[in-house]
């Protein structure tokens, strides 16, 4: 025999509220970056009313829980979850139930593995809904005071020196501003990468944003990186922010070949073709043709 689920119910302002239960489907929801208050009355309704929480941490998701009063039930769901995992949870939403896949913290799928969920959801022809909030990216932007009408997010940079140093080749002429992700243990040595790949441009490194100890931190590429280098301790969650390139630094034939020759070291020359396009505004097709003669697969 099956125990009830118990009765969808929210504490806002010290006031238990009922939440009625969505309609079956999936919905990614965005959480607080930091600040429990960013939740939205939205996100509060849709958490407490699914019939399960999809979480990348359980414990993490239980506190934001036991704050707001919600009781429910919750699978990890994670970067090393299988498809299987995936699959038993899509098909509790065929049968008539409602999933609410959050993160740790901020939007789903930013940096995030929701991507695979969200994939086998549309693959299921299964309902697929926003609950939009909080994005740490979007919020370092905005108090950035850099350009903010194109922006190209990278995640975080690779660990390894020459990883690093080939993929921000294939990132200097976006035209656009740059956000990263980064540890604190690293942020001193990706800042210098940064400025020796990149130049002196404008940057921001934005840390625990709404946060108790929020901090910003403006200058260049190379006076940010020397500055860190000189912190005796760095704690918290990071996002940098990098300037565009100069107006005229605008992707030529020979930026298109450097971005392939690092693409290619990873992909088949069609993934290559598609990310090049993406990242200099050149046309796909002559992205790939070019991709194919630098591997020799005419």
């Amino acid at each position: 025999m099956s125990v009830p689920s118990p009765e969808p119910r929210f504490t806002l302002f010290g006031e238990s509220r009922s939440a009625s239960r969505p309609e079956p489907g999936l919905y990614v929801v965005a959480t607080p970056i930091g600040n429990l208050a960013d939740i939205t009355l939205r996100a509060l309704q849709i958490i407490a009313g699914a019939d399960r929480l999809a979480c990348e941490d359980t414990r993490v998701t239980g506190k934001l829980l036991s704050r707001f009063g919600i009781e429910r039930r919750m699978s990890a769901y994670h970067e090393h979850s299988s498809s299987e995992d995936g699959e038993r949870l899509i098909a509790e939403v065929q049968a008539g139930g409602s999933l609410a896949l959050v993160s740790d913290a901020g939007t789903p799928l930013v940096s995030d593995p929701g991507y695979k969920l969200v994939r086998q959801a549309i693959e299921a022809d299964v309902p697929i809904y926003a609950i939009p909030g909080p994005s740490a990216l979007i919020a370092a932007l905005a108090i950035s005071g850099l350009p903010s009408d194109a922006f190209f997010f990278a995640g975080f940079l690779p660990n390894k020196e020459k990883a690093r140093a080939e993929r921000l080749q294939t990132l200097q002429r976006i035209p656009g501003t740059l956000l990263f992700y980064e540890a604190p243990h690293r942020i001193s040595e990706s800042l210098a990468a940064m400025a020796e790949a990149l130049g002196e441009r404008q940057a921001a490194v934005c840390r625990e944003l709404t946060k108790l100890h929020e901090t910003v931190y403006r200058g260049s590429l190379s006076s940010l990186a020397r500055d860190f280098g000189e912190m005796a301790e760095i704690r918290g969650e990071i996002v940098v922010c990098v300037a565009p390139p100069e107006a005229d630094a605008v992707p030529d034939e020979a930026d298109a070949d450097r971005i392939l020759t690092g693409l290619l070291a990873e992909m088949k020359p069609a993934k290559a073709a598609q990310e090049a396009a993406r990242l200099t505004g050149l046309p796909r097709r002559e992205l790939y043709q070019r991709a194919l003669d630098m591997k020799g697969d005419r």
